[in-house]
């Protein structure tokens, strides 16, 4: 399946000077890619796509599509979809609350027009409109969709219904980083997760030992990173993540757009901490003989 394993969407880096600073986000999307990533978001809400300019988010697009071409990584596009995109993420109609119907008619129609297959972002908390697992089981079912990211902030009954026989050729990633590895564990396919810029190689291991059926590693996994997700989702993504990534030098700064605000000195300490102790190979559960989380070796170190 395409849409599997550990979709990581990238930050908009920002330089000294406010502009987008395109060759460090070039130089991030390879890095999480050679970390294990199976494919990259452009534009998604860690992007703060409604923050910048209509030329900006064509030239974030375009380097992204680039990376992913010569990668040979499927790119999932939330905002222009190029050329070569596999899929264009699209947001359950905010605000206005349609309804069930109404979202399965939105989707029917904009999949008939979409160049490329959808993945349908369902995120209740954020765009108010909640969907049972009947309503995604029919928009699963429309020509053109192809895949769901589920972020609905709890494993809940509608969550396990689904899971419990999700539809065929249809992809269930987790949008809820600290939920991921239990949503992998009743069957999701993956997880388009914006704390896997960080320790890239761990999420992605997460993801293979929930598929490759060995629950006491991926237990320990999953219970290693939570922490790490806790930290990076404790102020307004993707804020604390780009003070981690700035402390490590993997982007010019920590800077984001209003109406964000930067992250706080002691939410960013406590994220740094969290990512020193996955680095470390500390954490509330040992991990199993043979896993790498006990190496030191991810390029994301400070």
């Amino acid at each position: 399946m395409t849409f599997s394993g550990v979709f990581v969407p990238l930050v908009t880096p920002f330089a000294v000077d406010g502009t987008v600073a395109l060759d460090a986000l070039e130089r991030l999307a390879h890095e999480v890619l050679d970390d294990g990533a199976r494919g990259l978001v452009a534009l998604g809400t860690t992007g703060e796509p409604g923050s910048l300019t209509g030329s900006e988010r064509r030239r974030v697009t375009e380097v992204v599509a680039r990376v992913c071409r010569e990668r040979g990584a499927p790119l999932i596009a939330g905002g222009p979809v190029p050329d070569g995109a596999a899929a264009e993420l699209v947001l359950v109609p905010p605000f206005v609350r349609p309804g069930e119907e109404g979202v399965v008619a939105y989707f029917r129609a904009y999949a008939r027009r979409s160049p490329v297959p959808l993945i349908v972002y369902h995120v209740p908390y954020r765009s108010g409109q909640t969907l049972s697992a009947t309503a995604l089981r029919r928009i699963a079912a429309l020509d053109g969709v192809a895949g769901v990211k589920l972020a609905t902030g709890a494993i809940d009954a509608d969550t396990v219904a689904l899971l419990a026989g999700p539809p065929g050729g249809h992809a269930i990633l987790g949008g809820d980083d600290a939920f991921v590895s239990p949503l992998l564990a009743l069957g999701a396919h993956g997880g388009i997760l914006a704390s896997a810029h960080l320790h890239t190689a761990r999420f992605a291991e997460l993801a293979g030992a929930w598929r490759d059926g060995d629950p006491a590693r991926a237990r320990a996994l999953g219970n290693r990173l939570v922490p790490l997700s806790l930290a990076l989702f404790a102020q307004p993504n993707p804020t604390v993540i780009k003070a981690v990534l700035h402390a490590h030098g993997r982007i010019p700064t920590p800077d984001v757009r209003l109406p964000l605000l930067n992250a706080g000195p002691a939410a960013v300490r406590a994220a740094l901490d969290e990512w020193e102790a996955v680095q470390r190979g500390c954490g509330p559960v040992p991990v199993t003989a043979g896993s790498s989380c006990a190496d030191a070796g991810d390029r994301d170190r400070g």
